[in-house]
């Protein structure tokens, strides 16, 4: 049997006397793309942070390609393969497109402060191959003319895309998207849906996606799970999401029609 890439089993976290997610158990596959719903407060982005080290949980077992991530850092996440984007956009606004990108592919460079104090010939070694790989990423995703352009200048839309695009720049293995159409234009969602099956075929990656917009969800997604109040109440296929009873209730209410439509 395959290991999974990422493995949640019972991960619990509480605040206090609140349980924000309980005993959430999930599976990701290499290369496969699952979506993670649920009503606003549902415990999304909670589980998201407990993934990628910023909380810790407080019991459960969270495991990235096989090892246990209890007590590891988010730095040191990210430098074994978890990327991640933010609900509300977290560019670096004053620096350029081209140093954003910069910025994340030095996380595998192997140079040390001293290194970049004395700026020797392994630093230099080092940068050169760092502003390669960024400037091809920039070419691969159409953003080479506004590579001198500064983050905050660029439309709401390419900042998006420009916010996966220095994810990648850490060679991730697993990218987690926090409502990436937050905020966009039908054409703009259009273009994100693209983009992301465009990622995940060209860097054979995984991605766990959490998203509110039910047409990028059921559009992209190979398998979902449904989180209500930090408890998951449904996985399935997108087919079998949309017309599961416990998540049309979780959304509208009633148990009435499917869900296709749903933007909550």
């Amino acid at each position: 049997m395959n290991v999974p890439l990422l493995e949640l089993e019972k991960a619990t976290i509480k605040f206090g006397g609140l349980t924000a997610v309980s005993e959430l158990s999930l599976c990701v596959g290499d290369g496969e793309l699952v979506g993670l719903i649920g009503p606003n407060g549902a415990g999304k982005t909670t589980a998201f942070n407990m993934i990628t080290g910023v909380y810790r949980p407080t019991s459960g077992v969270i495991r990235f390609s096989g090892k246990d991530t209890l007590g590891i850092k988010p730095n040191s996440l990210a430098a074994a393969g978890i990327a991640r984007t933010f609900q509300n956009i977290r560019l670096f606004r004053s620096l350029s497109v081209l140093d954003n990108i910069r910025v994340a592919a030095r996380l595998h460079n192997g140079e040390g402060y001293f290194s970049a104090l004395w700026r020797g010939k392994g630093w230099k070694t080092a940068e050169a191959e760092t502003e390669k790989n960024a400037l091809e990423l920039l070419e691969i995703f159409n953003l080479t003319q506004q590579r001198d352009e500064l983050a905050i200048s660029l439309p709401y839309g390419d900042q998006r895309r420009l916010e996966i695009v220095r994810a990648l720049a850490t060679r991730p293995r697993l990218i987690l998207l926090d409502e990436p159409a937050a905020g966009m234009n039908p054409s703009e969602k259009d273009d994100l849906m693209r983009l992301i099956r465009f990622v995940k075929e060209r860097y054979n990656l995984a991605v766990l996606l959490v998203e509110h917009d039910m047409k990028v969800v059921m559009g992209i997604c190979e398998r979902i799970a449904v989180l209500e109040y930090g408890i998951k109440i449904a996985e399935g296929t997108p087919k079998e999401i949309q017309c599961h009873p416990k998540v049309i209730e979780a959304y509208l209410g009633v148990a009435a029609t499917p869900i296709e439509n749903a933007h909550a």
